[in-house]
């Protein structure tokens, strides 16, 4: 309702007087009660724009620290896959190695059983695995772990200080870049 439709409501003899005395009082609450509105809004925008820039900031905050895990998960996973990526082939040539180590345990302390040749070969394929990473682990006479052996029998000790500790190697386990790709096979004494 503007302020010309509440004069025309009022009595003439108000309006009368009210244009006499050059004050019209319509305009006036009008006029205020339309910058408190005004006033109202605008602090109902500007609370409601900063609220919109907190929230834009933390998603911003949140999609960055997302993507920088990202990216550190990605390098790491890539170096991990570089360090074992060799992993089934060396994992094949074991049985390799366990027979030649067989073999090499079999001709000890007998003459002309090893030949200096298939030493040589013996040699140079460790030489090579080794250079790639891989290396045995040595279980005999250490405490059991779980993690590093499997038990295949339990025997009664030979002394006191063997127990819980490995008595005997059956087959080597071996690391490749401290990552184990095979576990000992090993007799624990109890």
């Amino acid at each position: 309702m503007t302020s010309k439709d509440k004069i025309a409501e009022q009595q003439p003899d108000e309006v009368l007087e009210q244009t006499e005395n050059g004050t019209d009082n319509s305009n006036e609450v009008s006029d205020n009660a339309e910058a408190e509105e005004q006033a109202t809004d605008n602090q109902l925008n500007s609370a409601g724009l900063q609220q919109q820039l907190d929230d834009m900031k933390d998603k911003y905050m949140r999609m960055f620290a997302e993507f920088d895990n990202y990216k550190k998960r990605s390098v790491r996973e890539k170096l991990d896959f570089m360090k074992t990526a060799a992993q089934d082939t060396l994992s094949s040539l074991l049985p390799v190695l366990d027979d030649f180590d067989r073999a090499k345990k079999f001709a000890e302390g007998k003459e002309n059983a090893w030949d200096t040749g298939v030493d040589l070969v013996y040699q140079k394929l460790y030489t090579v695995l080794r250079n790639k990473g891989l290396e045995a682990m040595d279980s005999t006479g250490s405490d059991f772990d779980a993690e590093l052996h499997e038990a295949i029998t339990e025997i009664p000790a030979p002394n006191d200080d063997l127990k819980g500790k490995v008595v005997d190697t059956v087959e080597k386990g071996y690391r490749l870049n401290d990552k184990i790709i095979r576990h000992a096979k090993v007799v624990v004494g109890k």
